[in-house]
């Protein structure tokens, strides 16, 4: 018998060159590299991949490297960009390449791979707000693997074997995809003879065509062609493919060439808190069914996407203060607030309905009233536990839901426990609680505990309100909605996350901004900031599961503040504003450097100036009363006493004064002053390093800078610029590409980032590289030079929108700011006369309409702005549609729609305005027929009248 191993052997010894070549630019001391699953191409170890050789064809850079593998190989690959010693710089994004050289390939030949590089903008289209949203209709036609061609034709015909190869997502049923060009196998530029492709999946459409050589180069495009003639050419310039005249160039080319060129896909969206929508059926708060209403509204108004705040629950000091939704108590738990009650049982004792009805009736007021909302809430929501506790918890819906989530839950459900019985989410306050450990969590959390009933009704709540969040999230999901959420950048300090996690973050620092547009004295949002050399030891693994957990729900996120992923504003934890702080990860000012510059004072620097003028400027005839309670004289000058050395010694010592009756003045405004004169100060030293220093912010406008020699200033004032500006972006620049990728590789959610603010040079280039999109304010330009943005001028890669709700509405802003509201109407509307006093409809038209009319990806509209386009909403003083004040840390998250969901439903006039607007822009839309309208109405009402 013959020995079936020896041939086998001998076969697959058989090989094949593979060539890779694709164009790049690259900077001086970079390479190109392919990287891959097979070890021929380094088993994903990019130390080992390989390294491809540049030169230079036309205006071109091109990239090539030739390996022999077997035949039949298959792999996955990506490519890279190295320094000398190999060291990823950045990679292309999107999803890994896939290569199977086919079996007809005969050996010995060549196959060359031309490739182009991905950039971020390709691979947003396979995200899930498109892939399993916008276009997930576009997405069912069957898959169809075009033949192979055999080798014998090629050598007969002395041609070149081409694959055809193009992503293009938007594919309506009825239509196909065409290649067209300069070759009689391409129909010479008519479509009806053109190369029809076959839709491989992952929107990726291929053809194998058989080209003479005598036919090249061959000029292409591509293009679709409908069923009823309708047809479309790719935009841009011309493809073109050229070989070798030698024969014994390569036969086989596999052309990957990107995205079908077209012009871009556009849509528009809504913004609204969860806490601000109202319906008929919602106890004093919007609901989660509640979305499955304004999902409907935002379909039959011409929008995409319904944008959402941070929905996790917040409930750290059990009041009013916990309506901040970016204070998360955990990063994983949804809000009880959210919780739709008449949900909860098919079978809810009369007593309990009368209770929902008397509550639904006291607490519909104007406002949200946040304690009394969640105490009726949790209250009811008891009771319904108490009966269906049993019949719940025993459920298999329910331990899928808990074996899917008991890493966080069980955490979760002990530390709301803890804060309840020590009447503190203080966890240092917590005793022998007070550092977690997974014994004491078991013994919390175990069947046997006296309060086991208390644990289980915090899984019982996430249960429910699981369920109720997947129900809207799949309503959205199937009316082609996306569903966007916000991933705030900090969490409570006194949160289950730093109980859990302590060695994650920087306990002994606050997070905040510096002075921006929101607030000229910088913001403090008290959260610890992140140990991300800590974090990068599992790969971000915190962070990846909080993306993952939100990718149950969402389509799209918000990334909150993006700028702290390439660095942050951080301030000691001692501080109560935000304008003494420092950027980590920074490069500071040394000792040595500033030495070199003749700078040696660094204690008159960094303390306090304060001068006996300035207290009798500050505090008048009772100066002599502050200085003896609050400092103590200093050489020349006064210094702020132990005892009242920080701002929150500060305020701690003026409230005790003011109990006391000593003060001369208000409270607030003795804090202020004296705050002011704690922050007169050119230099911060570093708390870690007595040798580092940081400028303080706008340090030109301290008497403590005044007051120094020229010299001084002018070198402080030059370091100052190199700090802020220079000398960190290269820095920012790779903190940002370590950390933003574990992000966007945690998910298939589309990305966006808020971008506003004091923007260093390197965030744009990065956000253009990973592929996120950024927010650009009408009012609050990214451009220095510009006092208002012009949306006609916006980049693709960005959302638009004319407020947001860390600002003022549109209303709002108009009559607020009457300077700015002349110069706006002077130069963005084109009119010499007088502004109206009040933003008219026609006014909120016309700027509804400027940012509809833009290139940018997205508009999204605050829900209140679009109210704006008919009188009948705009009985309500504007004021009270502002969301939030960020000058103010405690600042009430109360705003409610005046106007239920059900009344927009039905008022035809403002959907008719807002979708002629957007239909006569060119933007997407969803397209929604009677029938499915009616079907809509009829589900909706069945799911929210359940009993």
């Amino acid at each position: 018998m013959a020995n079936q191993g020896l041939f086998s052997a001998a076969k697959s010894m058989k090989s094949v060159k593979l060539k890779f070549r694709i164009p790049y630019f690259t900077e001086w001391g970079q390479s190109l590299l392919v990287c891959g699953s097979e070890p021929t191409l380094g088993s994903w170890n990019v130390k080992k991949g390989l390294l491809l050789s540049p030169v230079h064809q036309d205006d071109q850079l091109i990239w090539t490297a030739t390996i022999s593998v077997p035949c039949q190989f298959s792999c996955g690959y990506r490519y890279y960009v190295v320094d000398d010693a190999k060291n990823v710089l950045r990679w292309e994004m999107g999803n890994e390449r896939r290569l199977s050289i086919p079996h007809l390939l005969p050996e010995g030949h060549t196959l060359e791979l031309h490739d182009l590089w991905q950039t971020g903008a390709d691979a947003l289209l396979f995200r899930s707000a498109f892939k399993d949203v916008i276009f997930c209709k576009n997405s069912t036609f069957n898959i169809d693997r075009p033949e192979a061609i055999l080798h014998d034709e090629l050598v007969q015909q002395e041609s070149i074997l081409v694959r055809f190869k193009i992503c293009c997502p938007n594919v309506q049923e009825g239509t196909s995809v065409y290649v067209i060009g300069s070759s009689t196998k391409l129909g010479n530029w008519k479509v009806q003879d053109g190369l029809k492709l076959h839709y491989t999946g992952e929107y990726i459409w291929e053809a194998y065509c058989v080209i003479p050589r005598g036919d090249f180069p061959i000029r292409y495009k591509y293009c679709k062609y409908g069923k009823n003639g309708c047809f479309s050419l790719e935009v841009g310039s011309t493809r073109e493919l050229s070989v070798n005249s030698s024969k014994s160039q390569s036969q086989y080319i596999f052309l990957s060439d990107g995205m079908l060129r077209e012009m871009p896909w556009r849509g528009c969206g809504v913004a609204v808190p969860m806490f601000s929508v109202r319906s008929e059926d919602d106890i004093g708060v919007g609901e989660f069914l509640d979305l499955k209403l304004l999902v409907d509204w935002a379909v039959e108004s011409g929008f995409h996407l319904v944008q959402l705040l941070p929905i996790n629950d917040t409930s750290v000091h059990r009041m009013w203060w916990d309506s901040y939704p970016y204070s998360s108590l955990s990063v994983f738990a949804l809000h009880p607030l959210y919780l739709r009650l008449q949900a909860l049982s098919k079978n809810l004792p009369e007593d309990v309905k009368s209770e929902i009805r008397n509550a639904k009736e006291r607490l519909d007021g104007k406002d949200v009233d946040y304690e009394a909302t969640m105490a009726t809430k949790l209250s009811i929501a008891k009771k319904v536990f108490m009966q269906e506790k049993d019949l719940i918890l025993n459920s298999s819906s329910f331990h899928n839901f808990f074996s899917e989530n008991e890493d966080w839950l069980k955490p979760y459900a002990a530390f709301c426990f803890l804060r309840d019985f020590f009447e503190t989410s203080d966890h240092s306050q917590w005793g022998c609680f007070s550092n977690y450990s997974k014994d004491k969590l078991e013994k919390l959390v175990s069947k046997d505990a006296l309060h086991y009933d208390t644990i289980c009704f915090h899984y019982y709540n996430q249960f429910h309100l699981h369920l109720q969040l997947s129900e809207a999230a799949e309503y959205a999901r199937a009316k082609g909605v996306v569903l966007k959420g916000d991933l705030p950048i900090g969490v409570d300090r006194n949160s289950v996350d730093t109980w859990v996690y302590p060695t994650l973050f920087r306990m002994n620092t606050s997070t905040g901004a510096p002075p921006d547009y929101f607030a000229k004295n910088g913001q403090n949002w008290g959260f610890p900031t992140y140990n991300w050399e800590e974090m990068s030891k599992d790969n971000y693994g915190w962070w990846r599961a909080r993306l993952t957990q939100m990718g149950k729900y969402f389509t799209a996120y918000r990334i909150d503040h993006i700028l702290g992923f390439f660095r942050i504003w951080e301030l000691p934890d001692h501080a109560m504003t935000g304008l003494i702080g420092k950027f980590r990860p920074s490069i500071p000012l040394s000792q040595e450097e500033l030495e070199r510059e003749g700078i040696w004072d660094f204690d008159r620097l960094t303390r306090p100036y304060v001068r006996k003028e300035f207290l009798q400027e500050n505090f008048g005839d009772s100066w002599i009363l502050i200085a003896a309670n609050f400092f103590k004289e200093y050489l020349d000058r006064y210094e702020f006493k132990e005892e009242c050395n920080t701002e929150k010694k500060i305020a701690a010592k003026v409230h005790s004064c003011a109990e006391k009756s000593l003060l001369p003045e208000s409270e607030d405004k003795i804090r202020c002053d004296l705050f002011d004169l704690l922050k007169n100060i050119v230099l911060i030293r570093d708390p870690e390093h007595d040798k580092s220093f940081y400028p303080r912010f706008n340090l030109e406008d301290t008497s403590s800078f005044r007051d120094l020699d020229d010299h001084s200033k002018n070198v402080l004032k030059r370091l100052y610029y190199d700090y802020y500006f220079h000398r960190q972006d290269k820095l920012w620049q790779q903190n940002a590409l370590k950390t933003l990728p574990a992000l966007l590789n945690s998910s298939d959610m589309l990305a966006c980032g808020e971008d506003l603010g004091l923007i260093p040079a390197c965030v744009h280039p990065v956000m253009q590289e990973l592929g996120l999109i950024g927010l650009r304010i009408q009012r609050m330009p990214s451009e220095p030079d510009l006092e208002f943005g012009i949306p006609s001028q916006y980049s693709y890669m960005t959302v638009c929108a004319p407020s947001c709700h860390d600002c003022s509405t549109l209303r709002a802003w108009w009559e607020e700011d009457e300077e700015r509201r002349h110069q706006f109407f002077k130069s963005v509307i084109g009119s010499d006369d007088l502004p109206p006093s009040q933003c008219v409809p026609d006014l909120a038209h016309l700027i509804i309409r400027q940012h509809i009319e833009s290139p940018s990806m997205w508009a999204i509209f605050p829900l209140q702005d679009l109210l704006a386009l008919k009188e009948e909403y705009m009985t309500r003083p504007a004021t009270e549609e502002t969301i939030n004040d960020p000058t103010n840390p405690k600042h009430y998250w109360r705003y409610r729609v005046h106007v239920t969901m059900e009344s927009l439903i039905k008022d035809k006039e403002l959907k008719t305005t807002i979708k002629d607007l957007i239909q006569g822009s060119g933007r997407s839309y969803p397209h929604i027929g009677e029938a499915e309208r009616q079907l809509s109405r009829e589900t909706a009402a069945l799911a929210l009248g359940k009993q």
